[in-house]
């Protein structure tokens, strides 16, 4: 196996961060040669989701290593983990189909330490005969961490949260916002149109545009500001998170950017920015490394109904606004 990447790695990997090829981006489960590896190699487990799958090969550049890929259904390690398919069983499976007593002489496995969550090193002598020891946090570190004889700094396995690493996710998170995004405005845009002489079409385009307008303060404040300030806004759910940075938006835009026709137009704009930035913001939950099944739960419990009620009376006014002229 080559740790040179293709251009056409380098395309799908480009996909994959933008979330367009996200959702089939995996290679064939099994144990692979990085170099020419002996009976006395070391053996790297990692994730069967190409993304994962490449970054291991190239900074294992230089290095004689088997790579056991284990089928997460081309799902990223940690996540795969909390889903339950990086397991001690699927591990141990993957050790057993592939021989792997055959081919080396020691009964050790580096697994990463984002599936501590899911492989159980108790178990897994159990279910294949070979030991496991948890590697460090980041692939990066890997290389070091093989010639120190698994030995590395306590900071190697502190998951970090930095400005750099929440930029790298929001690509995908606007991807994944994108469709329903959308039909969203295509509603709001026909709704729009809705006068008390009729329906107008232009009168639907020029306020759809203005709705366009809005929502893109929307993403820009929920999708983007938010992420990026995450550990300078107040509180600590991430809907009222958004919803700070999305009011404080809608503030600057109807002040700087757009005067509007009256205080129902003003209201209504201020509600849908408010509501969709806070969403867009909760929605980030999913991609932090501090946040928890229950504790999403919680949040989405409290943001929900917020959201829902910002929105709908945002949509009341937003019809009611040609009656009052």
């Amino acid at each position: 196996m080559s740790t040179q990447l293709s251009w056409r790695d380098t395309l799908g990997t480009l996909g994959a961060r933008t979330g367009f090829a996200r959702n089939n981006y995996k290679v064939t489960p099994g144990l692979y040669a990085v170099g020419t590896p002996e009976s006395q190699s070391p053996v790297v487990v990692t994730a069967n989701y190409k993304l994962t799958f490449d970054h291991v090969r190239k900074e294992l550049h230089g290095l004689a290593v088997w790579l056991l890929v284990v089928d997460t259904r081309g799902i990223n390690v940690w996540c795969a983990a909390g889903k339950g398919t990086f397991s001690t069983e699927e591990v141990g499976y993957q050790v057993l189909r592939t021989n792997l007593k055959d081919l080396v002489s020691h009964r050790n496995l580096i697994i990463p330490q984002l599936a501590a969550v899911g492989v159980s090193l108790y178990r897994l002598p159990k279910k294949c005969g070979f030991r496991g020891q948890f590697g460090p946090i980041r692939i990066g570190d890997l290389p070091a961490y093989l010639q120190n004889n698994g030995q590395i700094d306590d900071d190697k396995r502190t998951v970090t949260f930095s400005f750099t690493e929440r930029a790298t996710l929001i690509p995908v998170e606007l991807q994944l916002i994108l469709k329903p995004l959308l039909l969203t405005l295509l509603g709001a845009t026909l709704i729009s149109g809705i006068t008390p002489e009729g329906y107008g079409i232009d009168f639907a385009l020029s306020r759809g545009r203005l709705i366009l307008l809005t929502t893109l303060v929307a993403i820009v404040s929920g999708a983007i500001l938010t992420p990026l300030l995450l550990p300078l806004i107040p509180f600590r759910q991430f809907w009222l998170k958004g919803a700070v940075v999305s009011l404080i938006a809608a503030a600057l835009y109807l002040l700087f950017c757009y005067s509007a026709a009256s205080i129902m137009e003003a209201a209504s704009l201020s509600l849908w920015i408010t509501a969709l930035g806070s969403y867009m913001a909760m929605n980030f939950t999913g991609s932090t490394p501090f946040t928890s099944l229950t504790g999403v739960e919680y949040e989405m419990r409290r943001g929900l109904p917020f959201q829902v009620i910002l929105t709908a009376t945002a949509l009341l006014l937003w019809v009611v606004i040609p009656f009052t002229v």
